[in-house]
């Protein structure tokens, strides 16, 4: 009797023990899968984190519309130099559908194509027809549209300042200064001890002297070295930094030619 119990025990209990023991193993299973689960659920999480970071910064070095009334560059304006720029033409003063001086009655000539500052297609003498002659001639009109710019704020600075701001010249009228030298030393900005101008020959040499040095440090450098382009700011000659945007720079050189002529 005791050795039928026993056995019957023994036959009853091990079913047990392997339900207990397949339970066991379904808890490891399962709490295995849930870190499994857990550690993909952090990945994504990490890698939508580092997409949109990424997103972020692609985002602020792609360039946005300036805020409402703020100074529009040429790029955000116009789109200069983008990729459909030579489908659209949308640029105003530079290529072939630029502005020209008697607009679509306008014929240019073949070399003048737009690639420089102030050409609206007219060259009726054909100035222009030799590329050595046409860098040279653009040279001396850049640097006498800027002379003439300094020129008329001369002739108008004086006569205001005499006017409104009570400070004594010698002569503010433009046309009678350079007269002045004949019976007196000839000064600057009503200074007595500022210049004191005696001989007009003196002067002129002095100029020629301090012109052509400039003028020499401009076209072949100096201990700086050599700028990028010797009739505008760049590299090493731009304190007031022009050139730094490539898209106010091609419109500044627009504006300074017009204003110029």
């Amino acid at each position: 009797m005791l050795l039928q119990q026993s056995f019957l025990g023994s036959v009853v209990g091990k079913p047990s023990l392997e339900l207990k023991a397949s339970n066991g193993s379904r808890t490891v299973m399962k709490g295995a899968a849930n870190k499994l689960a857990g550690k993909a659920k952090s990945a994504t999480k990490q890698a939508a984190s580092k997409a949109t970071q990424s997103a972020k910064k692609v985002a602020k070095k792609a360039p946005t519309s300036p805020p409402k009334g703020a100074r529009k560059t040429v790029r955000s304006r116009l789109g200069w130099w983008g990729p459909d720029t030579a489908e659209s033409g949308s640029n105003p003063w530079y290529g072939p559908n630029r502005a020209k001086f008697l607009g679509p009655f306008t014929s240019p000539p073949d070399y003048l194509t737009g690639e420089f500052a102030g050409d609206y297609g007219w060259d009726t003498q054909g100035l222009s027809a030799d590329p050595k002659t046409f860098s040279r001639y653009r040279v001396i009109e850049v640097l006498h549209a800027r002379w003439a710019m300094l020129g008329a704020l001369g002739c108008i600075l004086p006569e205001y300042l005499e006017k409104f701001q009570g400070i004594k010249f010698q002569e503010p009228v433009w046309f009678k200064a350079g007269a002045v030298i004949l019976n007196e030393p000839l000064n600057y900005l009503g200074q007595d001890n500022l210049v004191g101008a005696r001989s007009i020959i003196a002067t002129l040499a002095v100029q020629v002297v301090l012109m052509g040095l400039v003028e020499g440090y401009r076209v072949n450098g100096g201990p700086l070295g050599e700028s990028v382009d010797p009739l505008y700011p760049g590299g090493w000659f731009d304190p007031l930094e022009f050139a730094s945007d490539p898209d106010s720079f091609a419109e500044l050189k627009v504006k300074e030619i017009k204003n110029g002529r």
